[in-house]
């Protein structure tokens, strides 16, 4: 039972998290090895996404325990409800980190450097919300900050087009994070919650758009500097299409239809990351 819980903290049971942080972070590691990466790195990366993003979830269910009671989306959460305790969270959260620590000690120490940058931004991530405007760009970099790790774990560096990724990353993250925002937006009013939805006001939906065509712009730009063309063009095309249904999704603000869109962007990651994968593949 208490697995069972502990289970639900972490959103294991809600992946859409998970994967929104894995596109970018394989897409960096296929980029940064020229299509060619060790099969060992890409099971290190993978397994540290998921073990990262559910301590993320723990520790920001015991930030916003006393603000998600009153949320109609997040009151039944285990920490929320009352079915475990705040310790507990904190525990989760300590030994999910430790243990992808452990995963990425075999790496060099750039990759362990960058590691402890990527745990101190996720941790303190949850109170961006009480005083940041748009906290959905520092869950970018949190979100992103697989990117110079994958680079450093290939390269022993950090080039420019790893960072170039990971501002095209942040536009991501405020996007899709707009959406979710767009959810809670009355409730969020009311607890004095920060979030991009409330900042754009009624040019969120612009907002967003603009945040996509940024993200494709500069996806574009490092995709092209690698020499990338065909299949990397024709996956980015396909993203630019799910942005589009996107739009026609949120246009209306209807909470439901905004939910739908966050989750949706899954597949815009994943045809970024298989525009570039097949481009290597099929050379």
């Amino acid at each position: 039972m208490r697995l069972a819980l502990y289970f639900r903290l972490v959103r294991l049971d809600k992946p859409i998290g998970i994967l929104l942080l894995l596109w970018p972070t394989l897409a960096a590691l296929w980029l940064a090895s020229g299509g060619r990466p060790d099969w060992r790195l890409v099971l290190i990366f993978t397994l540290g996404t998921v073990l990262m993003r559910s301590a993320g979830c723990a520790i920001n269910d015991y930030a916003d325990r006393d603000f998600d009671r009153h949320v109609k989306r997040t009151a039944e959460r285990p920490l929320t409800s009352g079915k475990i305790a705040a310790w507990e969270a904190v525990m989760v959260a300590g030994v999910l980190s430790l243990v992808a620590f452990l995963l990425i000690l075999p790496l060099n120490a750039l990759t362990k450097q960058l590691s402890v940058a990527a745990l101190l931004i996720a941790g303190s991530y949850p109170y961006f919300k009480r005083f940041f405007a748009i906290p959905q760009a520092y869950l970018g970099i949190a979100f992103g900050f697989g990117i110079p790790m994958a680079y450093a774990a290939v390269q022993d560096s950090v080039p420019p087009a790893a960072w170039l990724l990971l501002v095209a990353n942040i536009f991501w993250a405020v996007a899709y994070d707009t959406e979710y925002a767009m959810v809670d937006r009355d409730d969020d009013l009311k607890i004095g919650i920060k979030t991009s939805a409330i900042t754009f006001g009624r040019y969120d939906v612009a907002a967003v758009m603009l945040c996509y065509a940024v993200t494709f712009a500069i996806v574009f730009l490092v995709g092209w500097h690698y020499g990338l063309r065909t299949w990397f063009v024709a996956g980015l095309l396909v993203a630019v299409a799910c942005a589009v249904y996107h739009y026609r999704l949120i246009r209306g603000r209807d909470r439901m239809q905004c939910f739908a869109a966050f989750r949706h962007n899954n597949w815009l990651g994943a045809a970024i990351f298989g525009g570039i994968a097949l481009d290597y593949a099929l050379r």
